[in-house]
């Protein structure tokens, strides 16, 4: 088996030495392609997916399928809400997917508590996940109770290049309505109107929107 040492070392260089050897003992690596499913709601979930490479796309779904994206995860970062599934051993209420190429390690039930008690860092890497997906909940929440979708479509693609570092938007207007919970007719109209400023160039299921980035520089 493939030493996994050095990537953990260079994601956490503040956990103790002892915690990086168990995290290589006890987690199970794997890998996943752009799209590929890796949790979803109503899921029992038994380990803590954590990032190691690529970004995942975490989010919520109604009774008729559409999707509500509430945050991202880059390297080096857990989903504190499928770490209180996993604790509190209950269902999924979120999805997440592969928003690209992207390796994972999967941390068992039964060591996260151990953890916490045994290692400094690690509880406050926990702490920091918790405030730090709550901001991003509260961001979203804020996003759909006060913002026109405009303005929610900007958010979208400034929070896609921070969580990628890429300025192209690779997929159909009807993916980003599903991640908005809207319609295509609406995206494609805005990103129309969008075109119009100079602020994305558009292509077949492809947009650059490197003017909006920009703009938050």
């Amino acid at each position: 088996m493939n030493s996994i040492l050095p990537e953990l070392e260079k994601r956490f260089p503040f956990f103790e030495k002892e915690l990086i050897e168990e995290m290589q003992a006890c987690g199970i690596t794997q890998n996943f392609n752009t799209g590929d499913e890796i949790l979803r709601e109503g899921q029992y979930i038994k380990s803590l997916p954590i990032v190691l490479e690529g970004n995942i796309r975490i989010v919520r779904r109604d009774a008729e399928g559409r999707e509500l994206l509430l945050y991202f995860l880059n390297p080096g970062e857990a989903c504190s809400m499928a770490l209180t599934c996993c604790i509190g051993e209950q269902q999924s209420n979120i999805s997440a997917y592969a928003d690209n190429d992207s390796m994972l390690i999967r941390i068992p039930a039964e060591q996260l508590d151990q953890w916490m008690i045994k290692y400094p860092s690690w509880k406050t890497y926990i702490m920091y996940s918790y405030r730090k997906r709550f901001d991003e909940l509260l961001d979203t929440i804020d996003a759909v109770a006060f913002l026109e979708m405009d303005d929610r479509l900007t958010r979208f693609f400034y929070a896609h290049f921070k969580a990628t570092g890429e300025t192209i938007f690779k997929g159909k207007h009807q993916d980003i309505a599903n991640h908005l919970n809207t319609s295509r007719e609406v995206i494609s109209r805005l990103l129309k109107q969008m075109e119009t400023k100079g602020l994305v160039s558009l292509s077949r299921e492809v947009i650059d929107y490197t003017p909006i980035t920009d703009q938050f520089n």
